[in-house]
């Protein structure tokens, strides 16, 4: 972390920006700060463009004064219903609010909101990184206002709130992920104050909405180590609150002194594995649900032990179970990792046997413009700690790699349709829609990914009329 002086934030705000909302503010008799994400990233010298200011009086007012000062090229926009607004100007957005505190009902996480001073605007603040506070008058440009250490709390790296925390996460139980995500992103550690509050008031957790909480969920997922978050949402007891499902992979159980691996955990390894080489939040939250079928589909048997099996199959009909409850999109990102999830097993089992053509084709076939991130995921999902065995599978991972090239460059598999349509067939044999017409199909299609014909017409064609003969099926006189 980066100690800065007075000198150093006054040097660091040395911006149109900062001075231009200073004179107006001046101007207007104002009080000014800049507060929260903006100020804690300056010291942790993390790129922000998003910038709060707080004012002792109206945030509009002081908007509407600085978007005038701007000029056209600034555009503004004003929220009555919740008294901020926002600037936009040359990359920089800046919400201005005026400076309030707020009381809480039992039942809702919104708050009664009244005019307040700058200490009751930090002492709402949700942690005491975020209550960090640097003056834009002129006559104290650049001094730090922080009343709960919060740079000191920067400099160990600890999530902490500015009050009790019981009262900070009953108030508003989002606070809760923002907890553990804020721990996530920055690597920093939860205060063990905070976190056994986070354990009791877990349950709060219920009026939030899904939205919310997916949002929280998406941000941890985009962290370079998202499994952080998720640890900690398991120890503090939220993850069963929040998402059954994956909370359900974790434990081990034991028949006649056989147990399994603990499948979070390597959930969430293959998910960090993952991460390390691509930041497309839907390949993660495929890497995060990859597994989420075995709790349904785990059998012990004397002989081969513990069992899973078709835990993929259940799996990707679970995705859009998760998706729809967790209020995730149902559109072609949910379709794409429930894809990944179906198909995650494929590889692995093309690698564990001997790399054929015909199953190169099949998984080059059904996985399509996506067979990179699915080979990806495949790879990530190799976490043995056997060293000879995992040097094996991804050997064998690099022959289906090669074949995938080589297969695509000479039969042009991917996403291919058979060159022979069902239009076709039935207008040649004199058919209405019916299973014959799927059964041919079928086998011309299964014939070129079996690699009997090239995936060519004149090929497939003379394929198709020698199976419908074997059928007894007959074409029309021309």
């Amino acid at each position: 972390m980066r100690k800065l002086t007075q000198e150093d934030l006054t040097h660091l705000l040395d911006q149109k920006i900062f001075h231009l909302i200073s004179e107006v503010a001046d101007g207007l008799g104002m009080e000014c700060y800049v507060v929260g994400g903006y100020v804690r990233d300056l010291f942790l010298e993390r790129p922000s463009k998003d910038i709060d200011v707080v004012t002792v009086g109206s945030g509009i007012r002081l908007a509407r004064a600085v978007a005038a000062r701007l000029g056209a090229g600034a555009h503004l926009s004003v929220f009555n219903h919740f008294g901020t607004a926002q600037v936009k100007f040359h990359g920089h957005e800046v919400e201005f609010v005026g400076a309030r505190k707020e009381s809480y009902s039992h039942d809702s996480r919104k708050p009664v909101v009244e005019d307040g001073t700058l200490e009751d605007d930090q002492n709402r603040r949700d942690f005491t990184i975020n209550a960090l506070a640097v003056c834009l008058n002129r006559a104290r440009f650049g001094e730090l206002v922080d009343p709960f250490d919060g740079l000191w709390d920067l400099e160990d790296r600890l999530i902490r709130t500015p009050l009790d925390p019981d009262v900070t996460f009953s108030d508003d139980p989002l606070r809760m992920m923002r907890c553990v995500r804020f721990a996530t992103q920055l690597n920093f550690y939860i205060d063990e104050e905070t976190f056994e509050a986070l354990e009791r008031n877990r349950e709060r957790i219920a009026i939030i909405s899904r939205e919310r909480v997916a949002d929280e969920l998406n941000k941890i997922m985009m962290a370079p180590t998202p499994s952080k978050g998720f640890v900690e949402l398991s120890r503090c007891g939220l993850l069963p609150l929040i998402f059954p499902e994956l909370a359900a992979l974790e434990g081990v159980k034991k028949v006649n002194g056989r147990g399994h691996k603990d499948n979070l955990y390597h959930t969430l390894e293959v998910l960090d594995n993952v991460c390390l080489r691509s930041d497309n939040l839907w390949l993660r939250w495929a890497a995060l649900l990859h597994d989420i079928g075995k709790p349904r589909t785990r059998r012990f048997d004397p002989v081969a032990g513990w069992t899973f099996h078709n835990h993929d199959f259940v799996g990707a009909k679970m995705v859009p179970e998760i998706f729809r409850k967790m209020k995730l999109p149902m559109n072609e990102k949910m379709k794409y990792v429930q894809k990944l999830v179906g198909l995650h097993m494929r590889p692995i089992v093309i690698a564990d046997e001997e790399v054929t053509d015909s199953a190169v084709r099949r998984l080059l076939f059904e996985a399509g413009d996506d067979i990179e991130d699915l080979m990806m995921l495949c790879e990530a999902d190799i976490t043995s700690k056997n060293v000879q065995r995992k040097r094996r599978f991804l050997d064998n991972f690099r022959l289906v790699r090669e074949k995938l090239v080589d297969l695509e460059e000479r039969d042009r598999i991917r996403n291919f349709q058979p060159p022979v349509t069902g239009e076709e067939i039935m207008a040649v044999f004199g058919l209405k829609p019916c299973r014959e017409v799927g059964v041919l199909k079928a086998a011309v299609k299964d014939a070129i990914l079996d690699g009997v014909v090239p995936n060519e017409h004149d090929a497939a064609y003379a394929y198709l009329l020698r199976r419908a003969e074997e059928l007894g099926i007959k074409p029309v006189a021309p």
